[in-house]
C-alpha cells in the first residue's frame, strides 16, 4: 500500500465490500464452517446492525477501497457495561502496515464514549497475529467464552478492562 490507509465510520454504502471481505478472510483462518461469525445475518447488512444503540463500526480504506473493518456492540447475553469486539477483519493487503493496531484504538475509544467498562473478544487458534495484537493492547485471555454470541467454533477468549 502506497497510500497508507484512512479509518472512518461505515456507510451504507460499504455492506457489499465488508461483507465480500469477511467472506472471503474466514475461511482462509478455517472458519467457514458452522459456529463462526461468517454466518450471522448482519454480514450481509452491516451498516444496518451497527447503527443500533451502543454500537460502532469502522471501515479501513486506502486508495478509496475498503480493505477491512471492525467494531463494538453490547455483548449478547452478557452484563450491560461490557461490549464485544466483531467482526475486525482486514484483507491481505491491508495487513502489516499499523491498521490493526490502529483500528482497534479507535474500537476501544468508541467502547469508552459508549460508556462500557470491559471489551470481549472471541478468535481462533491460528489467528496468532490477531491473538499478539490483541494481547499488546491490554487484553487477557480467559478460559471460557463470555455471553451468548453462538460462536461455538470459536476457541480463543478474551477480555480486556477498559
Amino acid at each position: 500500500m502506497s497510500t497508507g490507509f484512512v479509518i472512518r465510520p461505515l456507510a451504507p454504502a460499504d455492506d457489499p465490500a465488508l461483507a465480500a471481505i469477511i467472506r472471503s478472510v474466514m475461511p482462509e483462518f478455517g472458519a467457514g464452517g458452522a459456529g463462526f461469525a461468517i454466518h450471522d445475518a448482519e454480514v450481509a447488512a452491516m451498516h444496518a446492525a451497527y447503527a443500533q444503540p451502543r454500537c460502532a463500526y469502522f471501515v479501513v480504506e486506502s486508495a478509496g477501497e475498503v480493505l477491512g473493518g471492525g467494531g463494538i456492540a453490547p455483548l449478547a447475553g452478557g452484563r450491560g457495561d461490557t461490549c464485544e469486539l466483531r467482526k475486525m477483519y482486514f484483507l491481505p493487503a491491508l495487513r502489516g502496515h499499523g491498521a490493526g493496531h490502529a483500528l482497534l484504538e479507535r474500537c476501544l475509544d468508541a467502547a469508552r464514549d459508549l460508556g462500557y467498562r470491559h471489551c470481549y473478544l472471541e478468535t481462533l487458534s491460528g489467528m496468532d497475529a490477531a491473538q499478539h495484537l490483541y494481547q499488546r493492547h491490554g487484553f487477557r485471555r480467559i478460559p471460557v467464552a463470555l455471553g451468548a454470541t453462538g460462536h461455538f467454533g470459536c476457541d480463543r477468549y478474551y477480555l480486556r478492562e477498559l
